[in-house]
């Protein structure tokens, strides 16, 4: 017998020990009677393949599939696997490691390798704080109910973080399809591409034919330093976690085509932290034409760090460090988990001080040159006029962590709210206050929503404070450049897990984006109605990839943003529009914070 050629791998994955959902045929069966439109071919094939087609190949096995799933990029060649109809790549390089001499610097491109790489699991993430200084992230983990519905994947860190991945139809078959960039949440200091259970992109390939790429990139102190005043090799630090995404899609540009998609029809989409990365795309000149369609979810920044602002909490990171100008260089020799410690400490002090705001310590930062402006204040970026964009948000955004563990939370009394809208401090992550304006503002939101407890008159209300205020304010600045459309939505379905207590909580959406629903069922509860709002809203984002529209016959009318009328889609249970709802709420915040 012939010996078989092997192939060769230049990075072998490690601990490859996940347990993983396998979708069964009833439910993809589901999934194509939910919504009318598109058709996929892919989820009936994938219902044959089901059975046939093993999620862990064996060695023998990933070899012969090797042969039939490379593609070739700018840097070598890469296989993959095949999982029910869907081809996928994983811990591609889009540029080299960031570590020693790299470090705050701009990404380069990784050194080319010979053969064929294995992409079959994970790459790293990039290094991040394992606690965080504000309740919600990462201190998640102690709270079980929090844990229950998330179910986190954190992975392994390293600073050669810079990978992307890809879910495809089909690989090297000249087709165009929409591709669909995902920009993970966590501020900008946490998070994944692998983080939640609904980030494979397999159930928007399967749904809509479509593209789909993930990236990890930068984050915290490593992608967000303002070292600017230690030396020209330092002029783009407080940014180069934003440069390495626009590496990220200048790699798409140039490869994507080989995977099957089409690098002149591009969306890029975030929730939370990853909205804002969308939002601060648009404004940055070196991300022109790079992308074609945004869509925002819970993440409508409009107003960023300052230079100085951030060079005071890095100088804070270098005296903890013992660094100065004159021994700067030993900054790409120190381990990175000693600069996160200084970080960490560094922002504690700075959110005492006032300098921060804790949550974005860390992130972009107007430099004049690669954020030339705060991106969306005070009007939108002339370099994404001719994108369209979705943007929106959760009912309930600021159901966080700690009141999420706190089942008493539904036994607040009207006075409990008062007291905690009023304070001079709110309580938790994102927290707000309203001062002498919260007596009125109950009694408005009140009357729109009669049924409501107090708590989720809290929630309403802190919700409406920040993340609507800012979405609605990103939308008319996008209507007033009279380029592309936007469009407006909220999110109001209330999942019944945990009795219902979480609502429409911030990420709830995630899963009905990703047509996850099932395999999130921790988050959603599962079956047929939480599956058919996935589809008609998964539906609306592959229709938002392939044409700048996200209307389709499984949805109402969807109109594009109105400032005079703020028409808005509602995603429920039955998906309606509106125009300006909650318009009394609104403008009563409005006034408070006049």
């Amino acid at each position: 017998m012939k010996k078989q050629k092997k192939v060769s791998d230049s990075w072998t994955p490690k601990g490859i020990s996940r347990r993983t959902l396998m979708r069964s045929a009833a439910t993809l069966a589901a999934g194509t009677a939910a919504s009318a439109w598109p058709s996929s071919k892919l989820v009936a094939s994938a219902e044959a393949q089901a059975s046939a087609s093993p999620y862990v190949a064996t060695p023998t096995t990933i070899e012969a599939s090797a042969r039939k799933n490379i593609v070739e990029t700018d840097s070598g060649k890469v296989y993959g696997f095949v999982k029910d109809g869907v081809v996928t790549f994983r811990g591609i390089p889009y540029g080299a490691s960031t570590e020693g001499k790299n470090r705050f610097k701009p990404p380069v491109k990784p050194e080319p390798w010979a053969g064929v790489r294995s992409a079959l699991y994970w790459g790293p993430v990039s290094p991040q704080p394992p606690t965080s200084t504000l309740d919600g992230q990462r201190a998640g983990w102690k709270h079980d109910r929090e844990a229950f519905m998330f179910e986190w994947q954190d992975g392994h860190d390293s600073e050669d973080c810079l990978r992307i991945n890809v879910w495809t139809p089909s690989i090297n078959d000249n087709a165009k399809r929409p591709v669909m960039v995902w920009l993970h949440g966590g501020g900008y200091e946490f998070g994944s591409d692998q983080e939640l259970r609904m980030y494979p992109g397999d159930g928007l390939v399967r749904r809509g034919d479509v593209v789909v790429a993930s990236v990890n990139h930068r984050l915290g102190v490593l992608g967000f330093a303002n070292l600017m005043a230690y030396g020209e090799q330092y002029a783009s630090s407080p940014n180069v976690g934003m440069l390495d995404i626009v590496a990220a899609l200048n790699w798409v540009k140039t490869n994507i085509a080989n995977f099957g998609g089409d690098p002149n029809n591009v969306l890029i989409f975030g929730q939370s932290g990853g909205g804002g990365k969308v939002s601060t795309l648009m404004g940055m000149p070196a991300a022109e034409g790079l992308f074609h369609r945004a869509v925002v979810e819970s993440g409508s920044i409009v107003h960023y760090g300052s230079e100085e602002g951030s060079a005071r909490v890095m100088a804070g990171v270098l005296a903890e460090l013992g660094l100065n100008k004159s021994n700067i260089d030993k900054i790409h020799e120190i381990p990175y988990q000693h600069i996160l410690e200084a970080g960490v400490h560094s922002q504690r002090v700075s959110v005492a001080e006032g300098v921060s705001q804790g949550f974005l310590t860390w992130g972009p930062v107007e430099d004049g040159k690669i954020l030339p402006l705060h991106t969306w204040d005070p009007d939108g970026p002339s370099y994404s006029k001719d994108v369209p964009l979705i943007v929106g948000n959760t009912l309930n955004e600021f159901y966080n962590s700690v009141q999420m563990e706190d089942a008493s939370v539904d036994s607040w009394s009207m006075s409990e709210v008062k007291k905690r809208l009023s304070a001079k401090r709110g309580d938790g992550f994102m927290s707000v206050t309203f001062g002498e304006a919260t007596d009125h503002l109950i009694n408005v939101c009140q009357k729109a929503y009669p049924d409501a407890t107090p708590f989720t008159i809290y929630s309403i209300l802190s919700a409406m404070r920040i993340m609507r205020q800012s979405a609605l304010a990103q939308a008319e600045r996008k209507a007033a450049q009279a380029g592309a459309p936007a469009y407006n939505y909220v999110f109001t379905w209330q999942t019944p897990v945990l009795d219902g207590q979480a609502r429409a909580f911030h990420c709830a959406e995630l899963p009905f984006v990703f047509y996850q629903t099932e395999v999130c069922a921790a988050m959603t509860g599962g079956g047929p109605g939480a599956l058919a709002l996935g589809a008609r809203m998964a539906d609306a984002w592959i229709s938002f990839a392939r044409t700048g529209n996200p209307n389709h016959p499984g949805l109402p009318h969807w109109p594009e943003y109105d400032p005079q009328t703020v028409p808005t889609i509602i995603f429920d249970n039955q998906c309606v529009v509106k125009n300006d709802p909650d318009s009394e709420i609104r403008k009563a915040v409005v006034e408070a914070m006049a």
